[in-house]
């Protein structure tokens, strides 16, 4: 009996289903939790945050708001887009906070957004769970060790799903442009990548990997030829002058958007464990530094080994290094985790890694943690980052004491 359980929980046709009814149910709960009034947050609740100031803040007073204000204001970007108003304003009578996509993004939602919410939304959170688990099963791992992971980044998917977020989206393109550049597809890596940058800009991280693959030139030719693809789509609904006044206000708001928080992040930890609240732009510097130290390992740029444990690197980084990380973004970090896991030889140490990354960062945000933790001792002090944080230390170690003998390794 308990083989026949194990075979079963261990099929990727059990997660398919499991991470499908996960995305519905998860949007049918925030349909059906209805309206409320807004309620104007407690002094510090975003203390850094471009929200926070009371020209924004008091436009929402009087105003009913849902659970899945994020897929509204993906939903309302297409009529924004197509009316001509700018996007990036604040539109308290739809949803509460900014959009802070790319135009194209904006043309992409017009797929849902005449679709009863329920449904849509639906659309929407299916698109983040296939996306984590096809991106995972094109991983070199074997089939079991790629049910473990998916197993093992469930818990942060839903959190994500809950919030209606696009980062499991995100995270499935990044997987899925190593998956595509692993397999010799030049031309779809370049496309996963370049729609992740039209949703986040933190995807272009993702081309450092076009470094450890020949044909650079058809790289480069096919990222171009996608971004310009994707700068131009919409022109199918707005004039020229209009999109690039679009564009202005997004690079505004971003600019304003960068200079306002810490997040989930390194700096938020710093800033929280140990006052360093001014260290935001040093650490931003010195992040970058040693992300860039990794390349210096020429030797190793044809090591499977190298290549996936930075894939792993970079799915971590880009969320710990990140100003305007929150719970949901997590499940990109996890995902990097889990990788860097799943290919290193199984030892004591990195087992205990990897449950505090289960524990604190997946598990400590939701009702398995009582209340008075989450909000007086969690949240407070960024924990949800620093089994993020150390895993990545280890992983930015490995990588520079990596052997060019070193092989991936097979999990039974």
């Amino acid at each position: 009996m308990r083989e026949k359980i194990t075979a079963l929980l261990l099929n990727p046709r059990t997660l398919l289903v499991v991470f499908m009814l996960a995305a519905v149910g998860a949007a049918v709960q925030m349909i059906l939790l209805g309206t409320h009034p807004f309620i104007m947050p407690n002094a510090g609740t975003y203390p850094m945050d471009i929200m926070n100031k009371p020209q924004y803040m008091n436009l929402f007073l009087g105003h009913q708001m849902t659970e899945y204000n994020n897929y509204l204001i993906f939903k309302y970007s297409w009529y924004h887009l197509l009316e001509g108003t700018n996007l990036y304003g604040i539109y308290p009578e739809r949803h509460w906070d900014f959009y802070k996509y790319s135009p194209t993004f904006a043309l992409l939602m017009s797929t849902m957004a005449y679709l009863p919410d329920v449904v849509g939304l639906s659309i929407f959170n299916l698109l983040n769970a296939l996306a984590v688990f096809f991106a995972i099963r094109m991983l070199p791992f074997k089939t079991r060790t790629q049910c473990l992971l998916l197993w093992f980044v469930a818990m942060e998917l839903l959190t994500c799903l809950q919030n209606t977020q696009s980062n499991g989206m995100m995270c499935g393109l990044m997987i899925a442009a190593y998956g595509s550049m692993q397999r010799g597809k030049p031309l779809w890596a370049t496309l996963w990548l370049v729609l992740s940058v039209y949703i986040k800009v933190y995807g272009a991280i993702g081309f450092c990997l076009f470094l450890f693959y020949p044909g650079k030139p058809r790289f480069i030719l096919y990222a171009i030829m996608w971004m310009v693809v994707f700068a131009v789509l919409p022109l199918m609904v707005t004039p020229l002058h209009t999109l690039l006044w679009q564009y202005g206000n997004w690079a505004e708001l971003m600019i304003a958007d960068a200079a306002a928080a810490t997040g989930m992040s390194v700096a938020g930890w710093l800033n929280t464990w140990f006052g360093l609240g001014n260290a935001k732009s040093v650490v931003s510097i010195a992040g970058i530094v040693l992300f860039l130290m990794q390349f210096v390992r020429f030797d190793l740029y044809k090591n499977e080994v190298y290549k996936i444990l930075l894939l792993a690197s970079m799915l971590i980084w880009v969320v710990i290094f990140n100003h305007k990380a929150e719970s949901p973004t997590f499940i990109i970090a996890i995902a990097g985790v889990g990788i860097w896991y799943y290919a290193r030889p199984k030892t004591t140490w990195r087992t205990v890694v990897f449950a505090l990354a289960l524990i604190f960062t997946s598990l400590s945000t939701t009702d398995i943690f009582p209340p008075f933790i989450r909000t007086g001792f969690i949240y407070p002090y960024t924990i949800k980052a620093v089994p993020c944080i150390l895993a990545w230390c280890i992983v930015f170690a490995e990588i520079l004491l990596l052997k060019k003998d070193e092989q991936l390794a097979v999990r039974s």
